[in-house]
């Protein structure tokens, strides 16, 4: 079992929401508009703010798949 199924916290500075995805802490920074607290190698982030960061990095995650291609 994982942590976000244990209930884990968003990483996202002022959120108490419960996380609905992990992501790397390199990947997560691609994002400019969410302060993150990068203590640790995973971020964990609840719907709204997966939602923000799906968003924010829409062009750069289609260039990455597009290398593999």
């Amino acid at each position: 079992m994982g942590k976000v199924a244990k209930g884990i916290k968003c990483s996202v500075i002022g959120c108490d929401k419960e996380a609905e995805r992990s992501l790397s802490s390199q990947r997560a920074s691609l994002s400019s508009s969410l302060k993150l607290s990068l203590d640790s190698r995973q971020v964990y982030l609840c719907k709204d703010h997966y939602k923000i960061w799906k968003k924010e990095t829409k062009e750069i995650r289609e260039i990455e798949r597009s290398r593999w291609e």
